[in-house]
């Protein structure tokens, strides 16, 4: 059963990711472009750096997807005040209208694909999965400190 589980969590990831990726693509972004922009308005003036392990991506990948952003008027770099040597990442006023018709489209995607699920089971289904990622967070926690101490 655990491995039906697992299946089903990576399948129906998959799933969203592919029919994403597809409406994304056809209003010219892509699924990392929008994680992208998407962290960025959640943590406006963030370094590059700091923006790079949020994604769990490599420095120079995200520079170069900042580079592509930037060159569409999406994103800007602006000195950080307090260390010359470090930049900031900011939307531009023109991102704002692209991250609403993403997440519309984000929001249409969810709404096909949980259907005529009852609002209930919605809510049983997010904090089981949250209780799932804590219990998985934990662990992660515990292996760190063991390999820290061992």
């Amino acid at each position: 059963m655990n491995d039906n589980i697992g299946f089903l969590i990576a399948d129906v990831s998959r799933q969203i990711r592919r029919a994403f990726d597809a409406e994304a693509r056809a209003i010219g972004v892509t699924r990392p472009q929008w994680r992208v922009l998407t962290m960025l308005s959640r943590n406006e003036g963030i370094s590059q750096g700091a923006l790079a392990d949020l994604l769990e991506l490599e420095p120079m990948t995200l520079c170069r997807m900042v580079d592509r952003l930037a060159e569409a008027g999406l994103v800007e770099r602006r000195p950080n005040p307090a260390d010359r040597r470090a930049w900031q990442l900011h939307l531009t006023e023109g991102a704002q209208p692209l991250l609403t018709r993403l997440r519309g489209l984000a929001d249409n995607l969810f709404a096909d694909a949980l259907g005529d699920i009852s609002q209930s089971r919605i809510e049983a289904m997010r904090d089981t999965l949250e209780f799932i990622q804590s219990n998985l967070a934990a662990r992660d926690e515990a292996q760190q400190e063991m390999r820290a101490h061992g």
